[in-house]
């Protein structure tokens, strides 16, 4: 079974759409136990980020991601991949998941932010990533200390992050569940069994 985690926001439905298109069994919940017999994780992410950490630890699933993030077949998207880092610039003093090392930062001044709409990445993956236009909604993006997990790169005034893979995690800045076919090449190869 693939859980889509509820911590109060993002886009759980939009996303459950997806997988039902897919024909793919999904559950959305904020149960720890749930959480910790899926497959497959499925972690989006929206609004503020350290409302988002306040958010998963009030519903005591911060530890409970950590420890899936680490060990299952893992997607993070939007929000739900800068909380994987360490530290955001959106939320001074307060300590993301820390699975990735590195910082999230805000887009340089002189950008219409949010950046909202679709956008062109480039990857190393030609199949699937290379090339391809996402829809995006954000107004900061990753900054990897490790940069061989670097799987895409999008540019808005300056080069950004959108990708990232290490091991079985994936985690996307972009949100596929919002991006047509080129969406749903990611989401299908996730839930098929590859990281992209």
């Amino acid at each position: 079974m693939i859980v889509i985690i509820d911590y109060g926001a993002g886009n759980l439905q939009s996303v459950k759409n997806a997988l039902d298109r897919l024909g793919v069994p999904s559950v959305i919940t904020d149960e720890r136990e749930v959480i910790l017999k899926a497959d497959k994780v499925i972690f989006p992410g929206q609004g503020h980020f350290g409302a988002c950490v306040t958010a998963l630890k009030e519903k005591g699933l911060f530890e409970v991601i950590r420890e899936v993030a680490c060990t299952k077949p893992f997607l993070g998207i939007c929000l739900g991949m800068q909380l994987l880092f360490e530290t955001s610039e959106e939320a001074v003093g307060i300590s993301g998941l820390g699975i990735l090392k590195g910082e999230v930062k805000k887009f340089s001044p002189g950008q219409k932010l949010p950046q909202m709409g679709w956008n062109r990445v480039q990857s190393n993956d030609t199949e699937r990533l290379d090339g391809a236009f996402y829809y995006f909604a954000h107004s900061y993006f990753c900054i990897p200390e490790d940069e061989e997990c670097i799987l895409a790169r999008g540019f808005y005034g300056e080069s950004f992050v959108c990708a990232v893979a290490k091991g079985q995690l994936l985690a996307v800045q972009f949100h596929p569940e919002k991006s047509g076919s080129e969406g749903m090449k990611i989401l299908e190869s996730f839930v098929r069994g590859t990281t992209c």
